[in-house]
């Protein structure tokens, strides 16, 4: 499956950890879950089992910073998903933007 395709089989959930991954330098699951904890509350086995998904996906890498933590990178083909998942929401909300500066003129 092409990148592209990639953002709109992926879950909200999903994609919000491919941004958190991608805006750290290999993070730690405990790093990724605090920062989705900012926002939502999050359970270990919703959070180790969607990273094992990206990871089988190849949107993110997994690597063991040691025995007992694991830390994950986001792939090129992850950056490029996000991109063109970005482009696309761009599209409609510059459109919509637009529309309100027009209006308030």
């Amino acid at each position: 499956m092409e990148p592209k395709q990639h953002a709109f089989n992926l879950s909200g959930f999903q994609r919000d950890l491919l941004y958190i991954i991608a805006g750290h330098h290999k993070p730690s699951g405990q790093t990724i879950c605090r920062e989705l904890e900012q926002w939502i509350n999050v359970g270990h086995g919703q959070l180790y089992t969607n990273l094992d998904i990206l990871a089988e996906r190849s949107l993110i890498e997994k690597g063991s910073k040691d025995q007992r933590t694991n830390y994950y990178a986001i792939t090129e083909a992850g950056l490029t998903v996000l991109q063109h998942r970005r482009e696309w929401e761009d599209g409609y909300l510059n459109d919509r933007m637009t529309d309100t500066c027009i209006r308030q003129s």
